[in-house]
């Protein structure tokens, strides 16, 4: 796990000094405090941060190819490095260290950039080749790592995180596309970012720039698999053996494992299969809330002794509003999901005993996990209406602020610049991707392509980085991923039951109780907040005179939303939290810097008497 950074010229006299190219790598430390790696000749640059996680000590990067004509650098994990390397021995390619990333280097070699194809892991990756001056970078298949880039007439610059790329000198400008797209949907969907310049790199991409052509190709796609008719049995043995399969893959490591254990049928089922290949307990970490009536901790201690985990609990109090900022500041972007700050938490909790975590992000998006599924496949006229209309009910049913809400909301200006520009773009060439999936499947592969890469793998990859630990993922191993879209829809859904096949599987291993419990998300009583103690924070922030100045939206549309809601005549709990996101992701990047997060005094807030 590391951070990644670098540059290509484009035009013939263009080269970034030493000190910017240093402060592009400073920027992202907490990704990679092990060890700073960089390769800077005239026009082209490739760094990395390093945190050290197999062969600790011969794997600082770069890796250079023998006669020094290649140059890798890579942020991620290739979880099958010792198979790969095996393969290369017996065709003559051999590695000298036990590195992943010298895996790369020797693939590359031998096949290319076609090499991606072998690869089972979570990656962004550069390689840049001097026998053709040419650079290629590479995502992988669902974006579980990530990877941004600027390009314009003189040069290519890419990095792990913005922040990076703003040290390389980019403007520091709001995208209101990017904007309008996070209303829509709660997070700024890929390849847009909040940035004007800045593009987030699609998963499953690849792209080569030399100094006369760049390209970008789509190396894997999910709408390749067809579904299947299969007895349930042939399923769930395949299912499990998968699952049994990319756990073992992924505790390949050189430092301590463990855990995040929820409770929940899928971060128990990672610890039931961590806990039959380990031989000594798995390292599980929860956080619980002081307040008894919002704390699920119990869960996870029975999955805990279930599995006979060393466990370890921290209560904690509910409102971490307070790290707010922090959270914006490690994800470049605004996010109006609050549960980034509980998993900062756990991550915080992790990394004093481990430097790698299992977590179960993924299952719900392949699985059919969420409630909303049941209330949308639920209604008749999901199931019956035209394909188009499919579409647009499924778009609507997604959408954070409705597309008349946004030009209500808009000030003038803004809504003459956006003119023309609607999110359901965003999702019409996803839909046509998945035209031939169940209308189940279609659902969930958006969802895989949106709400997955978009902002649930953002959760665990930036908060367990801004700690300095590593999130792998099993239910993203791609042959996982590739099955799951091999099973109809009908047997993920199936009624009022959610991920019946995969609960079906996993039964035995964790038991009816975890198995079928009622699916909980982080919840904590923002909305009541926001009518009640936090309501003067809620107008200080939305209507203060910093905000205002902005001129992004009408005030008096700002201000009825927020009386409505503390009179309690409609609930606007999203969308104030999207707005708050929006407003502190404007004040660190566009009104500071960008070099390190805010503090609430900063903002005019005190943050001991406000987050009580």
């Amino acid at each position: 796990m590391c951070g990644i950074f670098g540059y290509f010229a484009r035009g013939v006299n263009y080269s970034m000094s030493n000190e910017q190219f240093a402060s592009m790598g400073d920027q992202l430390f907490h990704r990679g405090p092990d060890d700073l790696g960089r390769y800077h000749e005239s026009g082209v640059g490739l760094g990395n941060r390093r945190l050290s996680i197999i062969d600790i000590e011969g794997g600082n990067q770069p890796f250079y190819s023998d006669d020094g004509q290649v140059v890798v650098v890579q942020n991620g994990e290739i979880f099958n490095y010792i198979e790969l390397a095996t393969d290369l021995r017996s065709t003559g390619y051999n590695c000298s260290s036990g590195c992943d990333t010298e895996v790369l280097l020797r693939l590359y070699e031998r096949d290319g950039i076609s090499m991606l194809n072998s690869l089972n892991g979570m990656f962004a990756l550069a390689i840049y080749d001097k026998r053709d001056d040419a650079l290629y970078l590479a995502r992988d298949r669902i974006g579980v790592k990530p990877l941004y880039f600027h390009c314009d007439d003189e040069r290519l610059v890419f990095a792990s995180e913005i922040k990076s790329l703003l040290k390389a000198g980019i403007d520091r400008r709001i995208n209101l596309v990017g904007l309008h797209h996070f209303l829509s949907y709660n997070y700024v969907p890929q390849p847009h970012t909040m940035f004007e310049g800045v593009e987030h790199f699609p998963p499953g991409h690849v792209l080569r720039i030399d100094k006369k052509d760049i390209k970008l190709i789509q190396w894997w796609n999910l709408t390749r698999q067809n579904t299947e008719e299969r007895s349930e049995n042939d399923w769930r043995s395949e299912l499990n053996w998968l699952l049994e399969d990319s756990v073992r893959l992924r505790l390949r490591s050189d430092v301590p494992v463990g855990a995040f254990l929820s409770g929940g049928v899928d971060s128990s089922t990672i610890v039931g299969l961590m806990a039959r290949q380990l031989d000594e307990p798995v390292r599980t970490f929860t956080i619980g809330f002081n307040e008894t009536g919002f704390d699920e901790s119990v869960f996870a201690d029975e999955a805990s002794n279930r599995f006979g985990t060393a466990h370890v609990l921290r209560k904690v109090d509910m409102n971490m509003l307070h790290l707010w900022p922090l959270v914006t500041w490690h994800c470049d972007q605004p996010h109006g999901d609050v549960s980034f700050l509980p998993t900062y938490r756990v991550a915080q909790l992790a990394s004093e005993e481990v430097k790698v975590v299992l977590t179960g992000d993924g299952a719900d998006e392949l699985f059919a996990g969420y409630d909303k599924y049941v209330e949308f496949f639920n209604n008749q006229e999901a199931q019956s209406c035209s394909t188009e209309d499919f579409r647009r009910y499924y778009y609507e049913n997604l959408c954070l602020f409705s597309d008349g809400a946004k030009q209500s909301l808009y000030s003038d200006s803004v809504r003459r610049d956006l003119s023309g520009c609607e999110s359901y773009s965003v999702v019409s060439p996803m839909f046509e991707q998945a035209s031939g999936m169940d209308r189940i499947n279609r659902a969930l592969y958006l969802d895989m392509q949106l709400l997955l890469s978009g902002n649930n793998l953002v959760k665990p990859d930036r908060m367990g980085m801004a700690v300095s630990i590593e999130a792998r993922n099993p239910f993203l191993d791609y042959r996982v991923m590739e099955l799951a879209f091999r099973i109809p829809g009908s047997l993920k859904l199936r009624g009022s039951e959610t991920k019946y096949i995969y609960k079906e599987s996993v039964r035995d291993l964790i038991g009816d109780s975890l198995a079928y419990r009622k699916k909980q998300m982080f919840t904590v009583p923002v909305g009541e907040w926001f009518r009640r103690t936090l309501a003067p924070f809620t107008e200080s922030i939305l209507l203060g005179e910093r905000a205002l100045d902005r001129n992004l939206f009408r005030s008096e549309q700002v201000r009825d939303m927020l009386c409505k809601h503390q009179r309690n005549e409609a609930n606007f709990t999203r969308e104030i939290r999207a707005l708050i996101a929006i407003e502190l992701w404007c004040c660190t990047f566009l009104d500071s810097s960008g070099s390190g997060p805010l503090y609430w005094s900063e903002l005019g807030v005190d943050a001991d008497s406000t987050f009580v």
